[in-house]
C-alpha cells in the first residue's frame, strides 16, 4: 500500500509538472526568439533613420562601422541597387519589403528582419539583418536544464512527502495485522492501539478490540459450561462406583471400581483442563500413545483382539496438550471396539518424520465409509464426532488426518 500511495502521488505530480512545465518551457523559447528579433529589429530601424537623412558616402561609412560593432551582420539595399555593409544579394524578402513594407520571415537556419525605409527619392529602401538559430535558442537550454531540475526537485519532495503520509497510514494498519495474527495465535490480551492513525483505522481498532474482549468472553464461559457439566457427571458416577462396591464378585468388582477410577480422573482432567488459559501446549506423544494403548490393551485382551503396538523412541514432542491427545487416541480406539466385532485384531503405529509425527491407527475390520471423517458423518450409525476430535487435534497442530481403508493416520507437527 505503501508503494502504491508512492506511485499514485508520483503519477499526479508528474502530470502535473508537466502541465506547468511544457508550456514555460515554450514560452522561455518563445521569449528568446522574441529578444533576439527584437534587437535586430532595433538596430534595422537606427540604421532606417541614418538611410533617410545621411548622404551616401556618411551611410555607406556608417553602416560598415555598425557591422563591426553589431552581433548581426546589416545589410542595406538602396533603390538605386546600391548593397553597402554586408555584401549578399538582394533576397525575394527584401524584394517583397520594398513593396509591402517592413516584416521579418523564418528560415531553416534564422530568422530574416527586414525594415522598408520610404519616401527616398528614388524609391524604397530596405535594411535587412539575419539573426541565426544559434542566437534565437541562446540561454534557452540553459533555462530548460533549470526548469527540469525545479521539477524534478519538486517530485522528489513530492514523493517524500507522501511517504511520510503513506507511512502514517500504513503503520497502524500493519499494527491491526500484527494484533489480529497474535488473536489468532490465541493470544487474547493483544488489542490494538486506540488513538492511532485516521479516523477510519482507529475505528477499526476499537471493534477489533472490542471482538477481542468479547471472543474472551465468549471462551471463558465455553469453559466453565464445559466444568459445570462435568462436573455434573460426577453424581451418576458416584451412583456408579456404589454400584460396583457392591458386586458379589470381588474380582468384577475391583475391575468396575478401576474403570470408574479412570472415569473419574477423566473427569477432572477436563474440569481443570476448561478452567485453564493454555498457551503453547505440548507433551510427549509417545508417552502418551502408550499409555492409552495400555489402557486400551485391558479390554481387548478381554474380547480376545491382539493389539499390535510399535511405537518410535521417544520422547516425541508434539504441540498439542497431552489431554487432547489422549482424547484423540482414544476417539480412534474406540471406533476399533465400537464398530468391529470382537477378536477383530488392531495396530498402533507411531513414527518420526523431519518437522511431524504420525499416529496411524489400523485394524482388520472391514474400513471406513468414504465420507467419514467430516464432523457428524459416521459409518457406523454413531455420532460420527470421534474421527472429528482426532482431526481437529491434528489441525490444531497444521497437521491433517488421513483415512485409507481401515487405516487411520494422524499427522501431527512437532514442537518447536
Amino acid at each position: 500500500m505503501r508503494r502504491r500511495l508512492a506511485l499514485l502521488v508520483a503519477a499526479a505530480m508528474a502530470l502535473v509538472l508537466v502541465a506547468f512545465l511544457v508550456p514555460l518551457a515554450l514560452l522561455l523559447r518563445t521569449a528568446a526568439e522574441d529578444r533576439a528579433v527584437a534587437a535586430a529589429r532595433i538596430q534595422a530601424q537606427s540604421l532606417g533613420a541614418l538611410v533617410a537623412t545621411a548622404d551616401p558616402g556618411a551611410l555607406r561609412l556608417t553602416v560598415e562601422q555598425a557591422n563591426v560593432d553589431a552581433a548581426h551582420p546589416v545589410t542595406v539595399f538602396l533603390p538605386d541597387g546600391t548593397v553597402l555593409g554586408a555584401q549578399i544579394a538582394a533576397t525575394p524578402a527584401a524584394r517583397l519589403a520594398a513593396q509591402r513594407g517592413s516584416f521579418s520571415v523564418a528560415h531553416a537556419d534564422g530568422r530574416e528582419v527586414l525594415v522598408a525605409v520610404q519616401g527616398l527619392p528614388g524609391g524604397t529602401a530596405v535594411v535587412r539583418s539575419f539573426v541565426p538559430e544559434r542566437d534565437l535558442r541562446r540561454g534557452v537550454t540553459r533555462a530548460w536544464l533549470l526548469l527540469a531540475a525545479v521539477g524534478v526537485a519538486l517530485l522528489l519532495l513530492g514523493l517524500a512527502v507522501a511517504d511520510r503520509l503513506a507511512v502514517a497510514v500504513v503503520r497502524p494498519i500493519r499494527t491491526l495485522a500484527a494484533v489480529s495474527e497474535g488473536l489468532s495465535g490465541g493470544d487474547l490480551d493483544r488489542r490494538a492501539p486506540a488513538g492511532d492513525g485516521p479516523p477510519e483505522v482507529r475505528l477499526v481498532a476499537a471493534a477489533l478490540n472490542r471482538l477481542a474482549g468479547r471472543i474472551r468472553d465468549l471462551l471463558r464461559q465455553e469453559r466453565e459450561a464445559a466444568a459445570d457439566l462435568s462436573h455434573r457427571m460426577r453424581t451418576p458416577m458416584t451412583a456408579l462406583r456404589l454400584d460396583a462396591e457392591g458386586l458379589a464378585d470381588p474380582g468384577e468388582a475391583a475391575r468396575m471400581l478401576e474403570h470408574v477410577g479412570a472415569l473419574d480422573r477423566a473427569l477432572t482432567a477436563v474440569i481443570e483442563d476448561a478452567r485453564r488459559e493454555r498457551d503453547a501446549p505440548a507433551c510427549d506423544a509417545a508417552a502418551v500413545v502408550a499409555e492409552r494403548v495400555a489402557f486400551w490393551s485391558v479390554l481387548a485382551e478381554d474380547q480376545g483382539r491382539a493389539a499390535r503396538l510399535d511405537l518410535a523412541p521417544g520422547p516425541l514432542p508434539v504441540a498439542v496438550a497431552a489431554a487432547d491427545l489422549a482424547a484423540a487416541v482414544d476417539a480412534l480406539l474406540g471406533n476399533v471396539f465400537a464398530h468391529t466385532e470382537e477378536g477383530t485384531g488392531f495396530a498402533v503405529a507411531l513414527t518420526a518424520a523431519p518437522g511431524r509425527v504420525e499416529l496411524a491407527v489400523s485394524d482388520d475390520g472391514p474400513g471406513f465409509d468414504p465420507a467419514a471423517g467430516e464432523r457428524g458423518v459416521s459409518g457406523g450409525g454413531s455420532t460420527g464426532l470421534g474421527l472429528d476430535i482426532a482431526r481437529r487435534t491434528a489441525e490444531s497442530t497444521g497437521g491433517r488426518l488421513r483415512i485409507a481403508g481401515s487405516r487411520v493416520t494422524v499427522e501431527l507437527l512437532t514442537d518447536p
